[in-house]
């Protein structure tokens, strides 16, 4: 990365994008691919399950994964997205194309030295890092040693996904949704890959997992290339920290990583404290997080991801009646999904953990001990999934301030109810208090947008809930008239157990919309510009 000034093109050779479509257009689009990505993650852990079950070399793996998985959500995923598209946002509404490239040069040089520096140090510190991550495992040599050295081979994921999550930046910041919303899709085929065709030939089965991943960070950040190149706004790096943009993106970063990454904080915190408990605590609270994440990447993250470049534009363009309108639209979308899809998870979660994961090494006890953790996340569901769409609300504003207080708040709150339902509730008390911080921080996030003027409730509230409240009564009829008894679905086939679990759930989500439709509820309603 060359520190002197790159050439820029002419303004010509930079395409810009037709009009952008909308907004729930634009949702169903990432939500698409999305799920394909969501559906295969679920696949990848069936695998994992099947081969790797609940012991020791997964829990190895699962920590070894989630180190720079978490810091991929808390830098590049969190805080670099909320700082960078805002600004890139800015600059795409009043600078000319020119300054653009100029703010994209700088950022993928000054961002790459600092992934580089930040990656060699944690390889060379991996034990160190382990050891502060899952400190339990500190009295097994073996774990220790195994989740240590996996993470070498995991932690350069960090450098390769940040730099695909700032090319995904730019692509949803010219309404290119579709492209970032897929990637992901490429971590699960390639560690599907390694669990079948690759750990057979290695002396030590679970580390082919870790060769996965970092297999997958490449091929992320080179199939999102050519859609750069072909937008015109390939990076042709160079370190500058001192272009005004870069410097806007920093000083948006720092108090970033706490208000939009609090809910990764408190699921890593639970991997810290479940490392003292018994042996497949962490796979456990693994397997149910992974499952209540479907509908908070499908839906929540979706629609988080689009609105935030539109509401950036909005506030651009001073435009504070369509940006109420655009962030109300927002949490109705979110209710209009998020409510069913946390009725569900808690009315099957032993179903929904048996038809995915009851394969091989995985057990009758997993089953029954994911599933309590599964209930106790589908509790905060909806909070994680209003807290994606209600950060973006102040990030779209350049105010990290106020997220951060907030953050700081609910971090402390899910300490406390940590220490208050661990030794109750064991793993299940640690999901349970994650879920609780987060309703905390929802509410103190829609207040503060509230009494900051940025969010106005708009008109029909009180006959959308109801109509809710009526399809989701809908739902649970259909749910508990068609599910089995537990020791049914444990002794069924994978085969048998799929197709009950097709039926039912299509069963339930015909319920559903139905139900809204019969009561007023149309499609129309949630089209947003």
């Amino acid at each position: 990365m060359s520190s002197e000034p790159q050439p820029t093109p002419p303004p010509s050779t930079v395409k810009e994008p037709p009009k952008a479509p909308g907004l729930l257009r634009s949702s169903g689009v990432v939500g698409i691919m999305t799920m394909m990505s969501r559906v295969l993650g679920l696949v990848r852990d069936m695998v994992i399950a099947r081969y790797f079950g609940a012991g020791t070399a997964a829990d190895a793996f699962f920590v070894a994964f989630k180190i720079p998985n978490f810091l991929r959500r808390l830098f590049a995923e969190g805080a670099f997205s909320q700082a960078f598209v805002p600004v890139l946002s800015s600059y795409r509404e009043n600078r000319d194309i020119t300054e653009v490239k100029r703010l994209v040069n700088a950022v993928a040089g000054s961002l790459g030295l600092v992934l580089l520096a930040v990656t060699l140090v944690a390889m060379l510190g991996a034990p160190v890092l382990t050891a502060v991550f899952a400190p339990g495992f500190l009295g097994d040599e073996v774990k220790f040693a195994l989740a240590s050295d996996m993470l070498r081979i995991t932690f350069p994921y960090l450098l390769l996904i940040s730099l695909t999550a700032f090319a995904g930046g730019i692509l949803n910041s010219y309404d290119r949704f579709a492209v970032p919303a897929f990637t992901p899709v490429l971590l699960n085929l390639a560690m599907i890959g390694a669990a079948i065709f690759l750990a057979p030939l290695m002396d030590e089965p679970v580390m082919a997992l870790a060769w996965g991943v970092f297999i997958a960070g490449a091929l992320q950040l080179f199939f999102q290339l050519p859609f750069l190149m072909k937008l015109g706004l390939m990076p042709r790096p160079r370190v500058d920290y001192h272009h005004e943009g870069v410097s806007r993106i920093l000083k948006l970063m720092v108090p970033a990583l706490f208000g939009v990454s609090v809910s990764q904080i408190n699921l890593l915190l639970d991997t810290v404290l479940a490392s003292f408990l018994q042996t497949g605590s962490v796979s456990w609270l693994y397997y149910s997080d992974r499952l209540s994440e479907l509908p908070l990447g499908v839906f929540g993250i979706a629609i988080a991801t689009v609105i935030l470049p539109s509401l950036s534009r909005k506030h651009a363009a001073a435009s504070a009646d369509q940006f109420a309108a655009t962030l109300d639209w927002a949490v109705r979308a979110v209710l209009l999904i998020g409510v069913p899809a946390a009725v569900a998870l808690a009315l099957l979660a032993e179903p929904l953990i048996a038809t995915l994961f009851h394969y091989g090494e995985v057990t009758d006890r997993d089953v029954a001990m994911s599933a309590q953790s599964l209930r106790a996340y589908s509790a905060g569901l909806l909070a994680f999934m209003l807290i994606k769409v209600l950060a973006p609300g102040f990030f779209a504003r350049e105010d990290t301030k106020t997220p951060v207080k907030i953050g700081v708040i609910a971090m402390v709150a899910n300490m406390a109810f940590n220490l208050a339902l661990i030794v109750p509730l064991a793993h299940a008390g640690l999901a349970l208090a994650t879920s609780m911080s987060a309703w905390l921080n929802g509410y103190l996030l829609w207040r503060g947008l509230r009494n900051q003027g940025a969010w106005k409730s708009q008109p029909g509230w009180p006959k959308f809930l109801v109509q809710l409240a009526v399809a989701n009564g809908a739902l649970i009829a259909v749910v508990l008239w068609l599910n089995m008894p537990v020791a049914d679905w444990l002794a069924s086939t994978g085969l048998q157990r799929t197709a009950d679990m097709a039926v039912m759930v299509g069963a339930g989500v015909a319920a559903y919309f139905v139900a809204l439709m019969l009561s007023g509820v149309r499609l129309r309603q949630f089209r947003q510009k």
